[in-house]
């Protein structure tokens, strides 16, 4: 597995999200909060997330960029 952070949407990073378990629910404005369990957070819906929000985004799921990389469909 590459550990490289794709460019992706926020709308990629959801649909990956949700294919990892979490559940989605419209949040403020352009953002939506993913939560699962404990873990709540939100993703705006940006057309490319930068690289460090994309890894905060991973780092508060508790996954990892491998696992992220291996759902995301580009």
């Amino acid at each position: 597995m590459s550990k490289k952070l794709p460019v992706v949407s926020g709308k990629e990073t959801v649909k990956a999200l949700v294919k990892l378990g979490f559940t989605a629910r419209l949040g403020k404005g352009d953002h939506v909060v993913l939560q699962k369990n404990y873990r709540v957070f939100s993703v705006p819906l940006h057309k490319a997330l930068k690289k460090g929000t994309l890894r905060k985004i991973l780092r508060q799921a508790e996954i990892s960029i491998g696992e992220f990389n291996a759902c995301v469909v580009l």
